[in-house]
């Protein structure tokens, strides 16, 4: 049986389950306004907490704040050892419209806003949500930099970059984490993966499911048929067992889909499923 790991240490210090909760779906169509249903949402978060959930991960242009205002309504004073990871670089002019913004003078901006919204004196990890083309990453390395040294930011994340990108960030600020858009059936940033892996990075799959791999999803959807699991559990589950500096953050709006998604962590892979699931790459 394959095993792995159900914990991992986020920069040395920050222990948390690696089944956490990406908190983008709370939030209304095209990730934007509120949630249709704000109480279920609230319900989801509080849900989240008592299956186990221990890193939740947000951003302030989520709704725009909606997302950061919704955990502090739901969560504050929040439990010992609940890791909040948001992130900033991004502006909303729209429904699934993001423009990037890392330019120093709006991350302040945004960073002092979601210690607001959060009713945080300092945010756990923080994650560049996009390098700006239109700023040299040094302004924006040194931005994090400085916040870091104030005490407003205790961790440093990057999220869509390459190696070069990171090795470049680790000239400035020590980077424990990597978000990119990672699944089973797409992994172009797999030489990432493994450069986080080597260097006690943790990496944080977006989009952890359906890279657009069709052969694939039928050989994902005949292996859960077999499992009596869900399509969506045998990714997650594929992830867990992939990489053990991987820490899973599925989004949902429902308490029944948040209740599936933690199942995820009582479902078995054998080393030939895992074989089987190995070979899908796209």
């Amino acid at each position: 049986m394959s095993a792995y790991s159900k914990t991992y240490t986020i920069g040395g210090d920050l222990t948390v389950n690696r089944l956490g909760y990406g908190a983008m779906r709370i939030t209304g169509k095209g990730i934007w306004g509120p949630p249709k249903d704000k109480d279920e949402a609230i319900r989801v978060l509080k849900k989240a907490v008592e299956l186990g959930v221990n890193f939740i991960d947000t951003a302030d242009s989520y709704g725009p704040y909606v997302s950061e205002e919704l955990i502090a309504e739901a969560l504050h004073p929040y439990a010992d050892g609940l890791v909040i990871a948001t992130k900033g670089g991004l502006i909303r002019t729209g429904p699934d419209v993001w423009p990037v913004n890392a330019h120093p003078d709006h991350l302040k901006e945004a960073l002092e806003g979601s210690l607001k919204r959060l009713k945080l004196e300092q945010i756990d990890l923080y994650q560049l949500h996009r390098i700006d083309p239109k700023v040299p990453f040094e302004d924006t390395l040194n931005f994090l930099k400085n916040a870091q040294q104030e005490g407003k930011i205790k961790h440093i994340g990057l999220s869509e970059v390459s190696v070069e990108d990171i090795k470049k960030a680790q000239e400035y600020v020590e980077i424990v984490s990597v978000q990119n858009m990672y699944s089973v059936d797409n992994r172009k940033w797999e030489a990432e993966l493994k450069y986080c892996e080597q260097n006690d990075i943790a990496f944080i799959p977006w989009f952890p499911l359906n890279g657009g791999n069709e052969e694939g999803m039928k050989k994902i959807t005949s292996l859960a048929d077999k499992k009596g699991a869900t399509v969506q559990q045998i990714a997650l589950s594929w992830l867990l067992h992939h990489s053990p500096n991987i820490l899973l953050i599925p989004g949902t709006s429902s308490v029944a889909h948040l209740e599936e998604n933690m199942k995820t962590a009582s479902i078995e892979l054998s080393e030939d499923d895992m074989n089987e699931l190995e070979s899908l790459s796209n």
